[in-house]
């Protein structure tokens, strides 16, 4: 699904910092994450738009969830005896969870290039290429697919979102805000938005704008982790390592086990060496 697949890639972005107090600056790491079916990562469509509707759709959208290899072998029969596009999307969904991603965003591209459906349907299948992409680690090919999604719905906050996200990966953060910018202007209470945000005004070096967006997603998600791993890169820029410590171990009892949770756990490591250990 979209929110959890971009909440797992947050660590890459918005709210992935290790303090070098030493030099003064703030370095950004960009960690490899294991996506599984398990963590309920994949893209898939739960509702409409979709290429496809039916029981054989829905069969294989669950079987991706509990088996992908069984939902692999579905999808290929079901294209066998004429399933269409929704075979191919399943095929293409099936192939995310079995470990190939890349080669699932070359297809989901390829199918929503040639599909007849509307135009939220086909952008609704590019968005899924771009969170394969980032999946496979390849940011620039996310941001083309995000931007052909957009192409078909300009509106699309959830899509400006996503490519907001690929740019910033890439260190594009200005473009990333303009994508932010315009997704928060669509809908003002999207916290992994103004999380996002606040990480690429860190970036640009604007620290007051990164703090009213971070205290206004808590102000909305108060136990997001994201938000409170990144206001406690925030609190030690100004200064204030007790709270940005407070911040840190919150995140990591929210959100154990995950990405999030280790770069809380390397920052309170580093802020406890101090700076002659940095």
């Amino acid at each position: 699904m979209r929110r959890q697949t971009r909440t797992v890639l947050l660590g890459v972005f918005a709210a992935a910092a290790l303090s070098a107090l030493a030099a003064g600056v703030w370095m950004t790491v960009a960690p490899t994450v294991a996506l599984t079916a398990e963590e309920d990562t994949l893209p898939t469509p739960p509702e409409p738009p979709r290429l496809a509707d039916g029981p054989d759709f829905d069969r294989c959208l669950t079987l991706l969830r509990e088996d992908p290899e069984g939902a692999r072998r579905f999808a290929d029969a079901w294209d066998l005896l004429g399933g269409g596009e929704g075979a191919r999307q399943c095929q293409a969904l099936s192939l995310i969870a079995l470990g190939e991603p890349a080669l699932a965003a070359q297809r989901l591209e390829a199918l929503a290039s040639r599909s007849r459906a509307g135009n939220p349907a086909r952008a609704a299948v590019y968005a899924q290429a771009t969170q394969a992409w980032l999946m496979a680690g390849d940011a620039n090919r996310a941001v083309g697919s995000a931007t052909l999604a957009l192409t078909l719905m300009p509106d699309d906050a959830e899509a400006l979102t996503d490519r907001a996200l690929a740019l910033g990966i890439t260190g594009r953060f200005r473009e990333a805000i303009e994508d932010l910018d315009r997704a928060l202007s669509l809908t003002p209470d999207r916290a992994e938005a103004l999380v996002f945000r606040a990480a690429a005004y860190r970036q640009t070096d604007r620290v007051d704008f990164a703090m009213r967006d971070v205290t206004r997603a808590l102000a909305i998600e108060p136990e997001n982790a994201e938000a409170l791993l990144e206001r406690g890169i925030l609190r030690q820029l100004r200064g204030d390592p007790g709270g940005a410590r407070e911040d840190w171990e919150r995140a990591i009892r929210l959100s154990p086990n995950s990405a999030t949770a280790d770069l809380a756990a390397q920052n309170l490591a580093l802020n406890e060496a101090g700076p002659l250990r940095r």
